[in-house]
This record gives C-alpha cells, sequence and structure tokens, in this order.
C-alpha cells in the first residue's frame, strides 16, 4: 500500500508503526507523527527516507549501512536530528557536526529512548567476512519489541520474540543456509528482505524461494516490499 494512505490510516490507530523500505538496508519508520531512519547507506535514497527524520539508527559503519557525507548533510539541515549508533560512526561523525551532543554511541545490550520509539540493542560484532578482514562492531535494533533491524549479523534477540524481522536476504559474509536458519530461528511471524542490492531479478527468484518456503513451513511468512514500499506493523 502507498506511504501516504497508509499514514492516513495509522493516524487512527494509536502505536501503530508504518515500515518503508529503501533500497538495501535502509527502513523508516513512523509513529505518532514520528520518524526514525534506521542505515540510511550510499546504496540507499538517503535524503528521502530522512526527509522530517528526528533519529537516525546506524548498525555499524561500512558505506552501504552508514553514507557520511549525506548523514553530515541532513545533521547541518536538522539541527535536532539525534544519531544513534557504535562509537566507531559517532567518532567519525563528531568532528564535522557543531552539536555533538546529538549523537550517542551504543554498546549491545542497552535501551533508550528515540521520541515515542522504544529501542533495544543486541549483538555487538558484525558477522565474519573472512579470517583475515578484522571485524567491527555492529549493533542490531529492536524498535518497540515489534520490529528487529540486525544489521550486517545473524544474531537473534536474546529474551523475546519480535514480531517482524528484517532478513539480509544476500552479503557477502552469508550463505542461503545462514538466511534460511536465521528466519527459523527468530520464530517471527512476519520477515521482510533487506541487504538485497547486489542481487539480481534472477538472484531475487532463486534466494527468495527458498527463505519462502523453509520460513512458511515454521510458520513464518515471507514477503518481499519494493523500494518505497510500505507494510502496517501492528503495535505489540
Amino acid at each position: 500500500m502507498p506511504g501516504d494512505l497508509l499514514r492516513g490510516v495509522l493516524s487512527r490507530y494509536a502505536g501503530s508503526m508504518l515500515l518503508t523500505k529503501f533500497t538495501h538496508s535502509c527502513v523508516r519508520l513512523e509513529k505518532e507523527g514520528h520518524v526514525l531512519v534506521i542505515d540510511p547507506g550510499t546504496f540507499s535514497e538517503v535524503e528521502e527516507a530522512l526527509e522530517g527524520a528526528g533519529t537516525v539508527l546506524i548498525t555499524h559503519v561500512h558505506a552501504d549501512h552508514y553514507d557520511a557525507d549525506r548523514l553530515v548533510a541532513a545533521l547541518q539541515a536538522s539541527p535536532d536530528l539525534a544519531v544513534h549508533g557504535p562509537r566507531q560512526v559517532i567518532e567519525e561523525l563528531a568532528p564535522r557536526v557543531e552539536d555533538a551532543a546529538l549523537l550517542h554511541a551504543v554498546d549491545a545490550d542497552s535501551e533508550f529512548a528515540a521520541g515515542p520509539f522504544t529501542v533495544r540493542t543486541f549483538g555487538g560484532q558484525h558477522a565474519l567476512i573472512h579470517p583475515l578482514i578484522p571485524t567491527i562492531q555492529n549493533v542490531g535494533y529492536v524498535v518497540d519489541d515489534v520490529v528487529f533491524h540486525p544489521g550486517d549479523s545473524f544474531v537473534v534477540p536474546h529474551g523475546l520474540t519480535v514480531p517482524t524481522v528484517l532478513v539480509p536476504l544476500h552479503a557477502p559474509w552469508s550463505k542461503m543456509s545462514e538466511v534460511i536458519d536465521f528466519v527459523i530461528a527468530t520464530r517471527a511471524t512476519r520477515v521482510y528482505q533487506i541487504h538485497d542490492a547486489l542481487l539480481s531479478e534472477t538472484g531475487f527468484g532463486v534466494v527468495e524461494k527458498q527463505v519462502s518456503h523453509f520460513a512458511g513451513v515454521y510458520g513464518t511468512e515471507y514477503r518481499h516490499l519494493d523500494t518505497r514500499e510500505s507494510v502496517e506493523l501492528p503495535a505489540a
């Protein structure tokens, strides 16, 4: 359903959340007039995703999740925009922004408020790409106990089952069996794909056929979201 129409519907239901997918791993969450954006990276429509945003969450420092130049421009244009991310991200941004108080370094196993959103963090480390490539910090975010964005990781949140999970569908650090195992392990009600910019139309067909099948076997609905497509997420 188009985002504008869904916004009108959601305005009648307190607590419901609107999720809009942008290219690759960027998603925009809207609730009660507030906007939270996760991972506006170089493959994504950063300016569009960040329009009216009050909070940005960055999972890790890789450019496909974190476009430093365009994020700095957004911070300069929106002086109240707050950014939460791993220390490496915050230390890189701090010299380039006027008000470093709006930058917040986060670790795994923490919780904070972002407007009307409650955010919990999980994980801590990027998935292994190769033993000769050092790992970096990666923080996954659970928002309102409703939706989980793992960044570049297959860590499953401990202590809760999140009904909506964003699954990294294809990456240099993963294989299809790991994607399927992650979906099964989350026990989510529904999953939507992220981290998909490197897939061709043929690749989508191959990977999504298997992920959708095995998700269904374990009671999880897999659904593909096109760029700019929006869905309503019920309150937990």
